[in-house]
């Protein structure tokens, strides 16, 4: 059983063969992709965990590209992985694309699995807070306890921080 399935959108296929290569282990199904229309057509047929794609790619930018995913897949984890960083890119795509990770090539495969590795971590975590979160609003009883366990954590910190 994979942990998670992870696409890579490279307009390079060095880039995606040699990532895939990297991220070869049981627990990951790795797919690659050409360019962003290729993604998006995948991405409408294949559940998807995780993104990594490179910014600069013709037609359509990476930060474009993680853009779109975000608004049609937001349970998606997005990273970018370019080798034209700037600053101004950077910014654009943790605001805008509300990426997990930026990352620039040549990317280290050590950094580039934990980074894999840490994002599916993350994924596991929101997706069990999720279920939790429908469990506990489908009883009453429980939901009214998580209140007020709340209500004492808010007014315990108001008071530590009233102390300070």
């Amino acid at each position: 059983m994979h942990r998670a399935t992870v696409l890579i959108v490279d307009d390079d296929e060095n880039v995606c063969l040699g990532l895939r290569h990297t991220l070869r282990a049981p627990e990951y199904r790795v797919l690659l992709s050409d360019g962003p229309v290729s993604a998006l057509r995948q991405l409408q047929t294949e559940p998807v965990d995780v993104v990594v794609s490179d910014h600069l790619m013709p037609g359509v930018t990476g930060l474009e590209f993680l853009k779109m995913v975000r608004d049609r897949y937001p349970d998606t984890i997005r990273i970018m992985l370019t080798g034209h960083a700037d600053t101004e890119t950077a910014v654009k795509a943790i605001n805008e694309g509300e990426i997990y990770r930026f990352l620039i090539k040549p990317c280290q495969p050590t950094e580039l699995k934990v980074t894999i590795y840490l994002a599916c971590e993350r994924l596991e975590l929101e997706r069990q807070n999720r279920r939790l979160l429908a469990v506990v609003r489908t009883n009453p009883e429980l939901m009214k306890r998580v209140e007020e366990e709340e209500e004492r954590h808010r007014l315990r910190r108001r008071g530590e921080a009233a102390g300070s």
